[in-house]
């Protein structure tokens, strides 16, 4: 086992004024593996940026200016967080909600025929531009 050590003293991360954590759930659990890269990119952005209940209002246009993420990509993503009960959005606030007892697994989502078509649309697709 590796024993752990302060590596620079001083500067030990401390919370100060903002807010936000991440349960190590997350990680353990397979939260983290369950989402794509452009949802980890939101989720992360919406926990650093809401208050203590999870809480935050940022618009779309400023979510993809400084996540750099096109309109299509941040939906998909918001979309997806939603499904997999992660955050909820009532069309101006976001709530990242408390984790869910486990992750939605992709045969869960696959069943949604919402969920289907764009997925067999990227599909098809990638196969005409390879």
């Amino acid at each position: 086992m590796i024993t752990k050590k302060l590596l620079n003293k001083e500067r030990i991360r401390r919370i100060h004024g903002g807010f936000s954590f991440i349960p190590h759930r997350f990680l353990t659990d397979g939260f983290l593996t369950s989402l794509n890269q452009k949802e980890l990119l939101l989720y992360f952005f919406l926990v650093l940026v809401s208050d203590r209940h999870g809480v935050s209002f940022y618009a779309y246009d400023s979510i993809c200016s400084l996540l750099q993420l096109t309109l299509d990509d941040y939906l998909k993503a918001r979309d997806a967080l939603i499904k997999k009960d992660l955050i909820a959005f009532d069309g101006t606030l976001f709530q990242v909600l408390a984790l869910p007892p486990k992750p939605l697994s992709g045969d869960t989502l696959k069943q949604d025929p919402a969920i289907i078509a764009p997925g067999i649309s990227q599909s098809l697709q990638e196969a005409c531009n390879a």
